[in-house]
């Protein structure tokens, strides 16, 4: 422990005070960074509701408030929600398996020789766009329905769909969410240029086999380049999008100020997505390990100040994370708080005892700060999609997100 760190209550804390240390584990918190400012009287009362000491680092100076948002633009979120979100659920179920088969087709035609069937893609952004101005929740729900033998396809949607509501979160124009989309959704089309003995190999890649699969950028700067009336920003993402701020990405290993925008947040999504999918290597991570990760890589791997506007996008408990609360039971995120981050919108399913419900109960866990539930209704943990025998595919196709809103 530094000689700079004290020990202190909870009681005393004050914004502008780092913490350094907590008397619980951090997994067992909301809080996504080991080491974090109080920005704000919510920060002191969010640690005190789940830990009675810390330690704050009293040589780190008091720090403005700010959020990362205004860090990384003047300005915020001009695209209030103007959907209901059961309602934008209805609308999403059909559109979004019209636009994964669209992708997939997509993606086949390059196989095949093909060329890129550019207005299609440019409608398929367009739906996601609209849909995620009316409320980013629906579809950012439908990105953790995940099928791993068809991983690029989904991928590529996952990515173009995260995108568009980081760009919602950081004030874009319509316009330039509709170029960021289709960025996100072509990102990835040089995979399509790699073998597929390489592309899907469950072991370690050799030497050999990692140039491929590195190769897949410039594939995708020429098929894109060769497509014609292609977004140029389109074209230099598929090339970018694996280039790191600290200049050790590929593949021309450009520091971070030569990155473009558009490059630099398609790279942060693009982790987070891959991270948070199951993989023919690598099981699924949480969404708390993927944040944590793209934290720790902020300055980096990633550009900071976009790194963090990513956390708040994104939230502590995303659309789709199946949580257990400190009561024991055990629930479905429907939607997120944008006043209370930590207090969802959960659709319980299963009881204390790990054991389902007769019927899903839907609580507002805001409702806590009005003493309208108790402490035991704060989330304890996120857990995978498939833990305790929960599916998300499952809880979409029965219908329970519709029954839960009854």
């Amino acid at each position: 422990m530094s000689e700079t760190t004290v020990k202190v209550h909870v009681s005393e804390l004050r914004v502008g005070m780092y913490i350094s240390k907590l008397d619980r584990e951090w997994l067992d918190t909301p809080f996504l960074m080991q080491g974090f400012y109080i920005e704000t009287t919510d920060d002191v009362n969010t640690v005190a509701e789940y830990c009675e000491y810390v330690w704050v680092d009293v040589a780190r100076k008091a720090k403005r408030p700010t959020t990362a948002s205004q860090a990384a633009f003047d300005g915020g979120s001009i695209y209030p929600p103007k959907e209901d979100i059961y309602a934008e659920h209805s609308r999403t179920s059909v559109f979004f398996g019209q636009a994964r088969s669209l992708t997939k087709t997509l993606l086949d035609d390059i196989i095949l020789g093909g060329a890129i069937n550019t207005e299609a893609a440019k409608e398929t952004v367009n739906e996601c766009v609209q849909s995620v101005i009316r409320h980013p929740d629906a579809l950012m729900w439908m990105t953790r329905l995940r099928n791993e033998s068809e991983y690029t396809a989904e991928h590529c949607l996952n990515v173009c769909i995260l995108a568009i509501a980081f760009g919602r979160h950081l004030g874009l124009s319509e316009e330039e969410l509709q170029q960021l989309g289709l960025c996100g959704l072509l990102h990835d089309v040089g995979k399509m240029r790699v073998p597929p003995q390489v592309l899907n190999k469950p072991a370690r890649l050799t030497l050999k086999e990692m140039r491929m699969m590195m190769a897949h950028t410039i594939h995708g700067r020429n098929l894109l380049l060769a497509a014609g009336n292609v977004y140029t920003g389109a074209i230099d993402v598929a090339y970018s999008h694996h280039e790191r701020i600290d200049g050790t990405g590929y593949p021309r290993k450009l520091p971070g100020e030569n990155i473009s925008l558009f490059s630099r947040i398609i790279s942060i999504v693009d982790a987070y997505d891959a991270m948070t999918a199951d993989r023919c290597y690598q099981k699924a991570r949480t969404t708390t390990e993927a944040l944590k990760i793209i934290y720790e890589g902020r300055g980096t791997q990633f550009d900071g100040h976009l790194a963090l506007a990513f956390l708040e996008t994104v939230g502590l408990y995303p659309p789709g994370s199946i949580v257990e609360l400190i009561s024991g039971v055990v629930g479905v995120v429907i939607e997120t708080n944008q006043q209370y981050k930590h207090l969802p919108v959960v659709s319980v399913l299963l009881d204390a005892d790990k054991k389902p419900l007769d019927k899903a109960l839907t609580y507002s866990l805001s409702l806590i700060e009005t003493d309208g539930l108790s402490k035991d209704f704060l989330v304890r943990r996120v857990h995978a999609d498939g833990s305790f025998g929960l599916s998300l595919r499952d809880f979409q196709e029965k219908g329970l997100l519709k029954y839960s809103a009854s």
